[in-house]
């Protein structure tokens, strides 16, 4: 159940975040100083985690939606195979998160 709700959770968080993608896209177009404001916001303390939340809804949504697919399937219904796939999709998806803000903050010196 809570990976069910989870899911939905991301999904909407995903949705909203795609506002953020639009507002960086139209500041990338709109010049250097909306682009400045928008880095300023994402660089600030509230943006990181903004940002870092939005991975990882992005992570656990990817992966609970893999674990899906193997389901309709008609794989994995056995109980302790559920359980533990759910487990999977919610220590998979911080796993993802954090590497892929360690290679964000590698290769660029921050986000």
């Amino acid at each position: 159940m809570v990976t069910s709700i989870l899911h939905r959770a991301t999904g909407v968080i995903l949705s909203i975040g795609a506002l953020l993608i639009a507002w960086a896209l139209l500041s990338l177009a709109a010049g250097p100083e909306a682009w400045a404001q928008f880095t300023a916001c994402a660089r600030s303390p509230l943006g990181f985690l903004i940002l870092f939340g939005w991975t990882w809804a992005f992570a656990y949504h990817l992966i609970n939606g893999i674990r899906h697919l193997v389901q309709d399937a008609g794989y994995a219904y056995k109980v302790e195979t559920f359980v533990r796939n759910g487990w999977i999709s919610v220590i998979g998806s911080l796993v993802l998160t954090a590497l892929i803000w360690i290679v964000a903050m590698m290769s660029r010196g921050g986000a």
